[in-house]
């Protein structure tokens, strides 16, 4: 402590694993809209691991999903099935070194959350269901690790069952992501649901994929960029039977997607499809639609020849997550991004912030929220709480609470954005329980209790002082907290003592007192 009140760090959050040795293991999951992946990997050094173990099985969730994008009680035992054998090889890690993810099954399923209990319990982790912003940004990483470290831009193109996604980067660094809602399940199931192959039906898939294409075109075609590459395991078997049947030996090139092209509409059923050499048994069902979605983007970008690489989001996943345990979390690069972006007053955000984490310290173990979680989550949201001010005074908790939740938050889960964006919503005015209905109930529990905890900092903080606090308590009660100051501090700051009366009240709503001696 530089002084005899409150704790002078800069606060960050301290995450709540411990150092990795080379020993250690960590593992990506993947619950793609076809396949589910999973990936284990022993940590080498801070920037390298050694794959240990692959596992990939067909779940087909996105075609479990009916007309109202509600996901089906099949899909959902076979999802469940895969999950719990997953789980029996990730029994071992801890939870810090497992990060799984959902992606555009998930996101379009309106039923998601209901799944998810049973999901996670099978696989005995949590799942995050993640933008399709963020998917991008995870493939790329993957595949930028992938390949040789030149100075190029790159386009790199990844064409799940669900969606689609193309990234514009440099080096390990995305400069443009979008994540496009078509994908080889989808458009396989929309153009080609009767298993029959043909030609108008190709063309009719074509032509949805270069409008979906449409919108984003001209920004890639203005960036440019030196390479191509291909990821996922469409684009990985299409150049794979390209170069089996000789339509191309310099990866994937549109004269050689033309001719697989023929040769799907010449088997005219996924059936035969099944049956041309090299085909797996598993992909002929899906493959039309790829490749139709692969020609689209070829011409509607002018791309003459496009690389394929095995780095996928998988590896991303790893990556991101290695950077994480090196105190190099994404999110941590998101939240500066965002304070720069809306000019925080980095200095008030600062003092809130040792306040809240000041009060967290003494209440965490008789609230039951994990130190190194909590720590976290009141940074951010320190950091953030002023963000609305860009907007206006008026109302600003409801402008930052919107800024976080819809804008694209690199490194962020869909849940992550939405608990943060409850923080920052609940900071000021009255507190009701239904600020939080929309969480998860484990989640809302946790929020309120951080929510507290952050608006005991912002009335603490209102002056904008930089001097510190003089050495106070909060001591946990049953139903509240109870706030301790010097006797003759509290006496001469009269406007401190009014709102923490005032926010007494505001906070009644919950169930909570606070109480001031």
């Amino acid at each position: 402590m530089s002084s005899p009140g409150l704790p002078q760090g800069d606060g960050a959050a301290e995450p709540s694993h411990h150092e990795p040795s080379t020993s250690e293991s960590v593992a990506a999951v993947d619950l793609g809209s076809n396949s589910f992946h999973m990936v284990v990997a022993r940590v080498v050094d801070d920037t390298h691991f050694h794959i240990l173990d692959r596992l990939r099985e067909r779940v087909a969730l996105a075609a479990g999903l009916d007309d109202q994008q509600r996901l089906g009680e099949k899909a959902q035992a076979r999802a469940v099935a895969c999950l719990e054998r997953f789980g029996q090889r990730l029994r071992e890690l801890p939870l810090e070194r497992v990060r799984a993810v959902g992606t555009s099954a998930l996101r379009q399923a309106v039923n998601a959350r209901d799944f998810l209990p049973a999901a996670q319990a099978a696989l005995g982790h949590p799942i995050e269901i993640i933008a399709g912003s963020e998917e991008a940004r995870l493939i790329y990483l993957g595949v930028s690790h992938s390949l040789a470290d030149d100075s190029g831009r790159r386009l790199v193109v990844d064409i799940g069952g669900g969606s689609t996604e193309c990234v514009l980067g440099e080096h390990f660094s995305p400069i443009r992501t979008d994540s496009l809602n078509m994908g080889c399940v989808v458009y396989s199931l929309r153009f080609f649901a009767d298993g029959k192959v043909r030609g108008e039906d190709f063309k009719r898939a074509e032509i949805a994929a270069r409008l979906k294409l449409e919108p984003i075109e001209r920004r890639y075609l203005e960036g440019g960029w030196d390479s191509c590459v291909g990821s996922s395991g469409t684009i990985l078997a299409i150049d794979a039977l390209l170069r089996q049947h000789g339509w191309s030996d310099r990866g994937i090139t549109l004269a050689g997607l033309r001719q697989l092209k023929k040769a799907l509409i010449a088997a005219g059923s996924t059936a035969k499809i099944a049956a041309i050499p090299g085909v797996q048994a598993d992909r002929a069902g899906v493959l039309p639609g790829g490749v139709a979605i692969l020609l689209a983007l070829f011409e509607s970008f002018g791309v003459e020849q496009m690389a394929t690489t095995g780095g996928s989001m998988r590896e991303g996943l790893l990556y991101d997550l290695l950077g994480r345990i090196r105190h190099e979390d994404a999110r941590d690069q998101t939240i500066r991004q965002f304070c720069s972006r809306y000019h925080v007053d980095m200095g008030q955000a600062s003092r809130v912030e040792r306040i809240a984490l000041h009060c967290l310290n003494q209440v965490a173990a008789a609230w039951g929220i994990d130190p190194g979680v909590g720590r976290q989550l009141l940074t951010w949201a320190a950091r953030l709480h002023e963000i609305g001010l860009s907007i206006a005074y008026s109302g600003y908790h409801r402008h930052g609470a919107y800024l976080v939740a819809n804008s694209e938050m690199p490194g962020f889960s869909r849940a992550d954005q939405d608990l943060l964006a409850t923080l920052v919503l609940g900071q000021r005015k009255k507190l009701t329980r239904e600020l939080f209905a929309a969480l998860p109930p484990h989640e809302a529990e946790l929020a309120l209790r951080l929510c507290l905890l952050l608006r005991l900092a912002v009335r603490l903080a209102r002056s904008r002082s930089p001097r510190p606090l003089p050495p106070f308590t909060v001591s946990p009660r049953k139903t509240g907290l109870e706030l301790a100051f010097p006797a003759d501090w509290i006496e001469g700051h009269p406007l401190t003592l009014a709102d923490l009366i005032e926010e007494a009240s505001k906070i009644q709503g919950v169930g909570f007192e606070l109480r001031v001696r």
